[in-house]
Parts: structure tokens; C-alpha cells; sequence
């Protein structure tokens, strides 16, 4: 089962949440947090390189040192104050009409090191040793990580009986996502919900945040080391995570765009794809107009936009292992029938020939990069389902690079944890 504890919160005051709050770190490059970041911004510290001019090197020393110097003065002058005492959170995220409802609390180290905290992806160790600074210089979490875990009916109740109340926080983002915030303070409630995740819950799934994860594991192994009186319980053993129940989220579309056709002309590249695919024109130009894109039906069916037309690619039967929880994903079916077999890209993760596009940006994003000459062919692939993300942790296999993309992303800002 699961470790989990409630924590005193460091977050902004009611009034200045929306000043206060912001993306992660990772989804703005520095010149859009510059351009994003207000005075109280949260930005100014996970992206401390905005405040010189020019922007500093990310990894500058003066960098890292501006980050601690600012989350002190965010304390300081009241825009961060930590709570009176350890608390749950629930946090909403509302986009469209689906909301989700996830559980702010502290996860254990111990539990990552074990495998009951289960990941989907590989992990890089320049981008481990990055986050991994800077929570060693915070002495924080300043940011949560983003977890699943297998429904449970009472905590779903416990959420739903605190998001009746009146919210801390409520507001809408420049995405047009709702973000709600509650407390929950009650003693019996706080102990309870406790309860349940020590014998009832015997997973988590990092959904998001596999980097940050792996980075507080190490600082809580770091700081292990230099205690000669560790017992498992100090402040340092846990970190942050927002825990939503699996049933309430969705994985968004992770797609592909490639820069050449590896010496192909498109007819050839057409007639390649005839071997395992069934090929056929799903929309092409009309009237002027460009032609509409197309998305996949289900699983194993692609769409690609090559030239200025949209094609329906279905893989053949055969082609691909059902009772193979790697095999039977279509990421896996398009890397080895189409990217590495055909386009020649053998490692996604260092091909510079390939970039992904997360779905939120439509596929219009894909046949944008495609018309503007900077891509030649782009591919969109049906989601990957939350039963397909939980049966491979499950079974102890790792997901290929870029699979799941998860909307909306969770606000940062909205609460701290302390490692004192």
C-alpha cells in the first residue's frame, strides 16, 4: 500500500492566487514565461533566468541563486505564507465539460524506490540532475507531480463532500481551464483519508512528472545518507503530488511530425506504406480550402497529412502483438512499421529529424508545420487509454518515448511543500 501525509501548505493568499499561480516550469521556453510573468508570478521562481536581461542560461549558477533569493522574498512580502498546520487539499481542473478531482498530499520516497509508486517512461539523468537541484536549493517542492491511483469510492465521496464547500480558490487560465481549491482541515477527515491510502490504495501512477519524481527520491535519498538519526518519517522522506482517480482522467493524443522522407518521393513513400497498412485518402482540398483534418477512429488506425491531403493508415492484421502490453500500443506499431522501417528514425529520443506535437494543439498544428515547408509528413495517433498506461506499469514495462499527454496541466503555485 501506499505512504501518504498531509502537509502545512506554503501558497499565495486568496487574493493574489491568480498573480501567484502559473504553468509549469516545462511548458513555457523563457522568452513566453518573460512575457507571461506579473510581479508576484510564481515564474520568477522556477524560471529565474526572466529576471536578467538578457535572459541568463537556465543552468547558471546566478540562475539558481536567484531562485532561492526570490522564493524567500515571495515569503517575505506575504505573496507565499505557509498554513498553521498540516492539511489535505482537494484540487479541481475543469476543461470543456469534463472536471477532474485529485487529492493534494505528500507521497514517500520509500514508495519509488520500491515500485508501489509505478512509472510508464524513462527518465533522462541530465533532466533528473536538473530538477533534483532545485529542490535541493529550495529545500522545497515547488511544483507537485502529477499521480494516479485505482478508484476508490470513499475517497471519491471525501473529495466530493469538500468540493461542496465553498472554495479557496477559483479561477480560469489563459487556456480557458477552471482550477478550484479547497482545504480540508478537519482533524477526523484528515486522519481518515490517510487511512484509506495505507490500506486500501496499493499504487500510485506517475501520470506527469516522472522527472520531478525521480529527482525527490533522490534528494530524500541524499539527505538519508548525510542523517546518521534518520528514521523514515522527517519532512524530507515526502513530496508533493496531486492523486486523481483514474476513472476522471483523460490522455490526450501524442503526435508526430518528421522533416524528410528519408530519399522517398511521396508516391514512393505511399506505396511503402501499402505493405502494412491499408492506405486510403480520408480529405483533400476543396473549393480552395484546405482539406479537413482527419482523426483517427480507434486503435490502430492513424491519420497522416503528407502533400495537401489527409490519409486513413489502418494496420493490417498481423502486424502487430495484441497480447503484448508494448507491442499492441500503436506509438510502438507507427515507430517500427513507419518511422524506423520506412523514414529510417531508429531512436525517438535523439532523432533530430522528429518532433511531437501534443493534441491540445489540435491537428491543425500538424498540417501547419507540414504547409509551412518546416515538416514534410505528419502522423496523429488515437489515444492511449488509462487501462493501457495501468496494465504496462503494472506489468513492469515502459511505455515508448512521448506516449501520453495529459490536459489540463497542473497550475503551479497553488500550494508548496516545505522538506524542513
Amino acid at each position: 500500500m501506499v505512504r501518504v501525509k498531509p502537509f502545512a501548505a506554503i501558497r499565495p493568499p486568496k487574493n493574489l492566487v491568480t498573480e501567484v499561480a502559473a504553468p509549469p516550469y516545462d511548458v513555457l521556453n523563457s522568452e513566453e514565461a518573460l512575457a507571461m510573468a506579473g510581479e508576484k508570478s510564481l515564474l520568477h521562481i522556477t524560471k529565474p533566468e526572466i529576471d536578467f536581461q538578457p535572459i541568463a542560461g537556465e543552468h547558471e549558477q546566478r540562475t539558481y541563486d536567484k531562485a532561492v533569493e526570490n522564493f524567500k522574498l515571495w515569503k517575505q512580502r506575504g505573496w507565499l505564507v505557509q498554513d498553521e498546520k498540516e492539511k489535505y487539499y482537494v484540487y479541481a481542473q475543469t476543461m470543456g465539460k469534463r472536471t477532474q478531482y485529485g487529492l493534494v498530499l505528500c507521497a514517500h520516497t520509500d514508495d519509488y524506490a520500491s515500485g508501489v509508486i509505478k512509472k510508464h517512461e524513462l527518465t533522462r539523468k541530465d533532466k533528473e540532475d536538473d530538477r533534483m537541484v532545485h529542490v535541493r536549493i529550495q529545500n522545497a517542492n515547488i511544483e507537485p507531480v502529477f499521480f494516479a491511483y485505482k478508484d476508490n469510492a470513499e475517497l471519491q465521496a471525501i473529495m466530493a463532500a469538500a468540493a461542496a464547500g465553498k472554495p479557496e480558490y477559483k479561477f480560469v487560465d489563459e487556456n480557458k481551464f477552471t482550477h478550484t481549491f479547497w482545504v480540508i482541515d478537519d482533524d477526523a477527515v484528515i486522519a481518515r483519508i490517510t487511512e484509506i491510502f495505507t490500506t486500501q490504495v496499493d499504487a500510485f501512477y506517475v501520470a506527469d512528472g516522472h522527472h520531478r519524481t525521480a529527482a525527490a527520491a533522490r534528494v530524500g535519498a541524499e539527505k538519508k545518507a548525510q542523517n546518521p538519526h534518520h528514521t523514515g518519517n522527517e519532512e524530507y522522506n515526502f513530496f508533493m503530488a496531486v492523486c486523481f482517480p483514474e476513472s476522471e482522467l483523460a490522455i490526450i493524443d501524442y503526435n508526430r511530425v518528421v522533416k524528410d522522407l528519408n530519399g522517398l518521393t511521396e508516391e514512393g513513400l505511399l506505396r511503402a506504406l501499402e505493405e502494412d497498412f491499408d492506405v486510403a485518402v480520408a480529405t483533400k482540398p476543396r473549393c480552395g480550402r484546405p482539406a479537413k483534418p482527419y482523426s483517427p477512429t480507434g486503435l490502430h488506425n492513424f491519420s497522416m497529412y503528407l502533400g495537401d491531403k489527409w490519409y486513413s493508415l489502418t494496420a493490417k492484421p498481423g502486424r502487430y502483438d495484441d497480447t503484448d502490453p508494448i507491442g499492441v500500443l500503436d506509438v510502438t506499431i507507427l515507430s517500427n512499421l513507419v518511422l524506423d522501417k520506412i523514414l529510417g528514425i531508429k531512436d525517438l529520443r535523439t532523432d533530430k529529424r522528429i518532433d511531437f506535437v501534443g493534441g491540445i494543439r489540435g491537428l491543425g498544428e500538424l498540417s501547419r508545420r507540414v504547409d509551412s515547408g518546416e515538416m514534410k509528413v505528419a502522423f496523429a495517433l488515437y489515444p492511449v487509454s488509462m487501462a493501457q498506461l495501468i496494465r504496462i506499469a503494472d506489468t513492469g514495462n515502459i511505455m515508448p518515448p512521448k506516449t501520453t499527454w495529459f490536459e489540463p496541466k497542473l497550475r503551479s503555485g497553488l500550494a508548496i511543500h516545505s522538506l524542513d
